[in-house]
């Protein structure tokens, strides 16, 4: 917590002002039962009008400077609080783009949105409360005490009992629940995760009937949540009833001790009623602490998962500038590269090596779980490769700034991903320079145009979020047509035509043959009519390579991938290639 506090530093100028408005607001309340106790023993005792009105007086203007004040010290905490948070959340949303795929996935998303919105909400609810509850608190419960003292220094000590009992009432509350506190930010954890993976994959659950048991699972999750909740209201309902006993029983006891010296001296009178308020604002200003208590180490648990995910050092390090001068040739070298997952035993690919050059086509090719989508997923380093080494350009992978690297790379995901606006915006993501002539060829090499003309607003059109409104193939097309609009130096498309249909693919793929005359291809694909006119094939297997070379020589020399083409074409087709490759 103390490290987010660092953040408060940005508006120190914002924080002496309200520390002064603050200060001001309780000196002129402290002033009250003083005067009140002045006007008792010697305007009312002694019939003094005049003294009375003239102190009534003085009560109103500094009820008024509290109330100035007070407006003051509201406004500075709000525009501190709402300005820390947004820091905060600045900050963490940064750090979180900044993490690689194996960080995001240490964390999970689902905890990383729990721990942007509700903990960010709690520390700043927290930091708030310091700014003014635990300020007005120390400084309310020191002036008072300071007051009491002054009118009837013989009767502190019952301000001493009624603290020290509520400490220990205190204490005692806070042991119960701060152990359920981290279960609750779990359990809120799960919940996020489970209340999403729900809804993204709603369409499968309800394919295979299964909302019974989705449902029990988050009923589940849910209860026990409800419990740890219930649980701590149980223990909180506890504290009002025992601060209220301790709030009156310490006013009858001023009360019953004041009225007995009332008997010998009727002018302590007022020094009662003073002290009585006095002793009310220390009880009042130590129960704020203890609320404080209670909030302060539950946004301590949260500031703890902020802090964990700040001080995480992403596991891949990009140098600020490109160290050395690229080759002006586009290509891609891969030098015995081997990748394993973090606390895997097992190899994902193992000794790889290959050469990409500009205006070729590389595909890759090989069973599920070969290593194809982790081997495309080293160039853009969503992950590094755990041995050798990896080249663009003639220059390691590792010597490039993130935006260097980047800028080289045009890259079509398995699943396309679109995000909510429209298009046109959509289609320029990665080019946000395209003028409409660049969008429009984008559009018509990736197959694009014909469905986006029949649209109403064309390239105007709305998309919504995860483009939700748009086909699985149409989705497709529109992430290969971004990464056409970007021109990159290097197109990879990892099993992005899978969505597609024959006709379509094979269109999309001749459209873009002549604009990738200067840039290295990489393919990843399942079928073999998508990679047979590839410069160079690449089998994987099991992490391996299997086989290397054109669709012909491979059909001569390997027989895994022998069988992936027998597999997807007949018996009389297959001795048909086999007849051409010889």
């Amino acid at each position: 917590m103390l490290k987010l506090l660092n953040y408060l530093k940005r508006y120190k100028f914002q924080c002496f002002f309200l520390i002064a408005f603050l200060a001001l607001q309780i000196w002129c309340s402290l002033q009250l039962p003083t005067i009140m106790a002045s006007i008792v023993n010697n305007g009312i005792t002694k019939g003094d009008i005049n003294y009375t009105f003239s102190s009534g007086l003085k009560m109103l203007g500094f009820t008024l400077v509290a109330i100035l004040a007070s407006i003051g010290n509201h406004f500075l905490s709000a525009k501190i609080g709402a300005g820390f948070s947004r820091d905060l959340r600045e900050d963490f949303y940064k750090k979180v783009l900044s993490f690689s795929v194996s960080d995001i996935d240490k964390f999970t998303t689902a905890s990383l949105i729990t721990r942007t919105t509700n903990d960010i909400s709690q520390v700043q609810n927290a930091v708030m409360m310091m700014l003014t509850m635990m300020l007005r608190a120390i400084l309310m419960g020191v002036g008072a005490i300071f007051q009491a003292f002054q009118v009837a220094p013989d009767m502190t000590w019952i301000i001493a009992l009624g603290v020290v009992t509520i400490f220990s009432l205190s204490v005692l509350i806070i042991s119960l629940v701060m152990p359920k506190f981290k279960v609750f930010q779990t359990l809120l954890d799960k919940i996020t995760l489970i209340a999403r993976e729900n809804l993204t994959g709603l369409r499968v659950i309800r394919a295979f009937n299964n909302e019974k048991h989705e449902q029990t699972k988050f009923e589940h999750t849910n209860k026990k949540l409800t419990d740890t909740i219930l649980y701590v209201n149980r223990i909180f309902s506890l504290q009002d009833p025992l601060i209220g006993l301790v709030f009156n029983g310490t006013s009858l006891l001023v009360i019953w001790i004041g009225v007995q010296k009332l008997e010998t001296d009727i002018s302590y009178l007022g020094n009662m009623m003073a002290f009585v308020q006095y002793s009310a604002d220390v009880i009042i200003a130590f129960l704020m602490l203890t609320i404080l208590f209670v909030i302060i180490p539950r946004a301590n648990i949260s500031a703890g998962r902020i802090n964990e995910v700040l001080k995480t050092k992403s596991k891949i390090s990009w140098p600020e500038k490109t160290k050395g001068t690229p080759e002006v040739a586009p290509s891609v070298v891969f030098k015995k590269v081997s990748f394993k997952y973090p606390d895997a035993e097992e190899k994902i690919l193992d000794n790889i090596s290959f050469e990409a050059k500009a205006g070729e086509t590389t595909a890759f090719i090989g069973s599920t779980g070969s290593g194809k989508s982790t081997l495309i997923s080293l160039i853009p380093r969503f992950y590094d490769a755990t041995e050798g080494e990896i080249k663009i350009n003639g220059l390691n992978i590792k010597n490039y700034s993130q935006s260097d690297l980047m800028k080289k790379i045009g890259y079509v995901p398995q699943k396309g991903v679109l995000f909510e606006g429209d298009i046109k915006s959509n289609i320029s993501f990665g080019n946000p320079e395209a003028d409409s002539e660049l969008l429009e060829k984008s559009a018509e090499i990736s197959q694009s145009s014909e469905f986006i003309k029949k649209l109403e607003k064309s390239f105007d059109s709305h998309i919504s979020q995860g483009g939700t409104n748009v086909s699985g193939g149409q989705k497709q097309r529109l992430s290969i047509a971004r990464a056409i609009a970007k021109r990159p130096e290097i197109f990879i498309f990892d099993d992005s035509f899978s969505a597609l249909d024959m006709k379509t693919d094979k269109n999309l793929r001749s459209a873009l043959k002549p604009e990738t005359t200067d840039s290295v291809v990489l393919i990843v694909a399942q079928r073999i009519s998508t990679i047979k006119s590839a410069d160079q094939i690449i089998v994987l297997n099991r992490g391996k390579v299997a086989g290397k070379g054109t669709h012909k020589s491979l059909l001569k020399s390997c027989k895994l991938y022998q069988e992936i083409v027998k597999s997807q074409v007949s018996e009389k087709e297959f001795k048909k290639e086999l007849e051409n490759a010889r």
